[in-house]
């Protein structure tokens, strides 16, 4: 209820004066119910007139939002256009009592008395610095930014790592480092699998009970225990996905973020929180260092660069070269079919002689499944549910006996719910035949396991990610991100598949994503000294597979930025998608004033919901045909741009909280800035 994301004045009994501090959750009678209120501040006085209500109990004594936590829940707010508190729900865990019962671990030692070992401390502060020095070499100004993290200067930079970096290894040395010399680190990674991986890396530098985990993982009672950790101190190296973002560390002096591009860093509810944006906003706030890594870079953090506010840690040109493997895509002047054939002849010589090499080869594709999306034989018209209208697959493991012509004689399956098409007819040729548009992991580890008998074939993706393969001969069939790791090496050949897939997405991020993907999976492959190659199938003049071949994430994200402001897209300007129904969208647009400082608003819209966005709630599967939206755009100044963009948020707060007021519940979501554009 947005009108209620206000604060409440309630008497303190004399009783309670002791526990009832600033942060603590509290119980209190709220419109004749009892209700968990958080808080906020205590003061001597009050502007409400009449008799205040009294706290009823305070629920527990530990400081769950501390001021600096409060600052931020305010500053995320307004800079979302949410209630403060869903922000406290995205950012707080829920209590658990029994953790809390449970105490500190390790009998509430401190951080640096939980290894647990008879090294010298000099000896446990000097390794992971000796390890960053020869580690970091290989990257311009790496060493003028950690000796300014060592000294808690507000220094931050942009990390490319380069192809064949062990990340997580460079990570670990600079956390373990910032964390012996007696500052609190923060890192934040998309996924597990990056999760895990950093944790394995970390335990050479520190002991399991130095690492706290936040992540989904470790579920709900460990995560709120590990999060009272933290508040006192005793978690002082915090590594978690998007929700450790808000980790109350104490003196933060490094924030890590990995993988800035991954979709995963956005929480999927209200208010659609971005790690990203959370992290730098703490960086500003706390004044502590930031370091953004990835093998790409996001046209995002690319105007970050541009503005001052992030410089780059590059790999030295020496550095580069002994590392890069040899990427080319496919040429069609010597392979004839490498415009219509799936695995064309440069793409099979290039696992043979991966293979011949003692080397297992990647082989990613953008779709998991066996045929996620299957189309009419005849007319090619996709294949939709007739109950639904959602899109049709192939199952894995249905019957793919038979059929002429390409068609497959199956029982196709709804991708949205579920149901049998036991006599798919088509609606717009009356065909009963399909055929496969699209072809998944598993349907490509079955044609890859035809053309090399006696190899093994490993699938990775969806439900059976794999982490790590032996490094022996064989093919690996990947989606992007579920890529796994060579044990002790790397790939000798990766081939990328369907790209036409990746880069021919309606969205406004296609082609950075298809680049990111590309370059994180050619990481993967040996040096081409050592016979690496990385084959991408599309021709060689599209401008995304140059920008891989040149190994440029710097002028590819460059371009992208330039070519967002042209056509006025964030991060150029801040981009607002209103979703709800023809009325609610006429209601908002009559409350909503924008800011005095905020000028050249442009409306768009209100059209239909574009496919595949989830419908805001109050509308039902029934009412889908009635869903609206309604783009906003607002030019973002080169003067303080964060309080601009506040100043809007705090003007869509407003806008909510008057419809709230007059009773107008229609359906309506707003998402600063969304994720998915197109």
């Amino acid at each position: 209820m947005p009108h209620l994301d206000r604060l409440f004045d309630y008497a303190v009994p004399p009783a309670l004066a002791d526990e009832a501090r600033p942060g603590v959750k509290v119980r209190v009678r709220f419109a004749g119910r009892l209700v968990d209120a958080l808080l906020v501040e205590r003061r001597r006085t009050t502007d409400h007139v009449g008799t205040l209500a009294p706290l009823n109990r305070v629920i527990s004594p530990v400081q769950l939002v501390p001021p600096r936590l409060w600052s931020l829940v305010n500053h995320l707010a307004d800079r979302y256009a949410g209630t403060r508190s869903d922000v406290i729900r995205a950012l707080v865990p829920a209590r658990h009592a029994a953790a809390e019962k449970d105490g500190l671990f390790g009998g509430g030692a401190g951080w640096e008395d939980l290894y647990g070992s008879l090294v010298s401390r000099d000896d446990l502060v000097a390794a992971p610095r000796d390890a960053a020095v020869s580690g970091w070499a290989g990257y311009r100004h790496a060493d003028s930014f950690l000796r300014a993290v060592h000294a808690g200067r507000e220094a931050r930079a942009s990390w490319l790592w380069a192809p064949g970096e062990d990340w997580a290894a460079r990570v670990a040395e600079a956390v373990s480092s910032v964390a012996w010399a007696g500052g609190g680190v923060l890192v934040v990674a998309p996924d597990q699998r990056d999760v895990d991986r950093l944790v394995a890396a970390l335990r050479v530098y520190l002991s399991a009970a130095q690492i706290t985990e936040l992540s989904a993982k470790v579920g709900p009672a460990a995560r709120y225990r590990r999060y009272l950790s933290v508040l006192a101190g005793q978690g002082r190296v915090v590594v978690g996905t998007r929700s450790a973002a808000s980790a109350p560390v104490q003196d933060l002096r490094l924030i890590v973020l990995l993988g800035e591009a991954d979709d995963s860093l956005v929480d999927p509810r209200a208010p659609y929180l971005h790690a990203r944006e959370v992290l730098r906003l703490r960086s500003e706030l706390e004044s502590t260092a930031l370091l953004v890594g990835g093998a790409h870079r996001s046209a995002e953090v690319q105007q970050w660069v541009e503005e001052g506010f992030t410089p780059t840690l590059r790999p030295e040109q020496g550095t580069l070269r002994e590392r890069m493997p040899w990427v080319h895509a496919l040429d069609d002047i010597h392979d004839a079919h490498a415009g219509h054939a799936r695995l064309s002849s440069t793409v099979v010589k290039a696992m043979r002689r991966s293979l011949e090499a003692g080397l297992p080869c990647l082989v990613q594709v953008p779709r998991r499944g066996y045929a996620p999306a299957v189309a009419c034989a005849t007319c090619r018209t996709p294949a939709r549910c007739r109950r639904c209208n959602g899109p049709l697959e192939l199952p894995a493991g249905s019957d793919r006996s038979g059929g002429s012509g390409g068609a497959m004689p199956v029982s196709p399956r709804c991708r949205w719910c579920g149901a049998l098409e036991g006599h798919f007819t088509c609606g717009g040729c009356g065909g009963h035949a399909l055929r496969m548009s699209v072809v998944g992991q598993e349907r490509t580890a079955e044609e890859l396991g035809r053309a090399f008998p006696g190899v093994p074939v490993v699938v990775s993706g969806g439900g059976q990610t794999r982490t790590g393969v032996p490094s022996r001969p064989g093919l690996v069939v990947a989606t992007p991100g579920a890529e796994p790791v060579v044990d002790g090496g790397g790939y000798g050949a990766v081939v990328v598949l369907d790209t036409w897939l990746t880069l021919g997405r309606e969205d406004l991020r296609a082609g950075e994503n298809a680049l990111r993907q590309w370059m994180q999976a050619s990481c993967l492959a040996v040096p081409r000294e050592r016979g690496g190659e990385v084959v991408v199938a599309v021709a060689p003049d599209d401008p995304t597979v140059q920008a891989l071949i040149r190994w440029d994430p710097e002028g590819a994200a460059a371009r992208e930025l330039a070519a967002r402001r042209e056509a006025s897209f964030p991060p150029a300007v801040t981009l607002i998608a209103v979703d709800g129904t023809s009325t609610s969208l006429e209601q908002f647009e009559a409350a909503w004033t924008p800011p005095e400082q905020v000028g050249g608003v442009e409306r768009l819209g209100p059209v239909e919901l574009p496919p595949g966005v989830r419908l805001p709630a109050g509308l039902g599967d029934r009412e889908a045909d009635q869903a609206r939206r309604l783009i906003i755009r607002v030019p973002v100044p080169a003067e303080a741009p964060g309080e601009t963009v506040e100043a809007l948020g705090a003007s869509l707060r407003a806008a909510q909280s008057l419809r709230a007021t007059r009773r107008q519940t229609d359906p309506l979501r707003i998402v600063v800035d969304p994720v998915r554009v197109g």
